[in-house]
């Protein structure tokens, strides 16, 4: 087997909501590799602070953008071609939830949730495209990694309606685009995590007991771990990954390949 075969060093890649979660998570899994990343989130404190904490271990920069409007989606690309004109590596990962009970659950919950889990997904995609297509060739694809979720491959036991409904289209958009960019030799796959740290999950992980009768759902019998995401995103962006597109990958202790 070649020694380089999972390698992503020297590579540049931006991930999105790479602040906090699974996107820090992926984002620091990255630059330890080797990778020149690119973090971005609406919080530019949050952003600067993370970027500065990563910029210990390799080469990672901050540039704040709202993602759940076009002109958020442009202006990152735009800063982000600032600094070249490749791009190997974009990781959508930013996403907005809301819960709320069945018949209080607010239409506004529709418009942020969908703006920034889907249509940022597919705006900031389309804006980077000149970036992807200089980086990709035959022998080693750009890639264009999407964060889903288990939510959208089977349905939550929480009342996350748009959530859950975003997160079954950033699958099915994922397949279009890759359908659409296979020829221009850009890959197109998805991530769907299971139970991971993050805000989004602060609410039951942080509780002991609810953690446990989480933890006695899954298969595997715990919460997934950073090196559990990092895995699979290296593999999706080294050559090990080059000849998949078009994948929705469940990183979840089995909840959906065992249920």
């Amino acid at each position: 087997m070649s020694a380089d075969l999972f390698s992503v060093r020297g590579k540049t890649a931006v991930v999105t909501g790479g602040s906090r979660g699974v996107g820090l998570m992926i984002a620091r899994g990255l630059v330890e590799a080797g990778v020149d990343v690119v973090i971005s989130s609406r919080k530019a404190d949050a952003c600067e602070r993370a970027a500065a904490e990563l910029s210990e271990v390799g080469r990672c920069t901050a540039i704040p953008a709202d993602l759940a409007t076009q002109a958020g989606a442009v202006a990152l690309a735009d800063a982000v071609r600032e600094r070249g004109a490749r791009l190997d590596l974009l990781v959508n990962n930013a996403g907005a939830t809301w819960g709320e009970p069945l018949e209080s659950y607010p239409d506004s919950a529709w418009d942020r949730v969908l703006d920034t889990n889907v249509r940022g997904v597919f705006q900031l995609t389309v804006a980077a495209l000149d970036m992807l297509r200089a980086a990709a060739s035959a022998e080693d694809p750009a890639r264009v990694i999407n964060v889903g979720s288990i939510d959208g491959l089977k349905a939550p036991m929480m009342e996350s309606y748009a959530y859950s409904a975003s997160k079954a289209a950033v699958h099915q958009l994922t397949r279009h685009l890759a359908k659409r960019l296979a020829s221009e030799q850009i890959t197109v796959n998805a991530i769907a995590p299971g139970p991971f740290e993050s805000k989004m999950t602060a609410f039951m992980l942080e509780n002991p007991d609810a953690r446990a009768i989480v933890e006695q759902q899954l298969p595997l019998g715990r919460i997934g771990r950073p090196d559990d995401i990092v895995g699979t995103t290296l593999f999706l962006s080294s050559r090990a990954g080059s000849y998949l597109t078009g994948t929705v990958i469940p990183v979840d202790g089995g909840i959906v390949g065992c249920g």
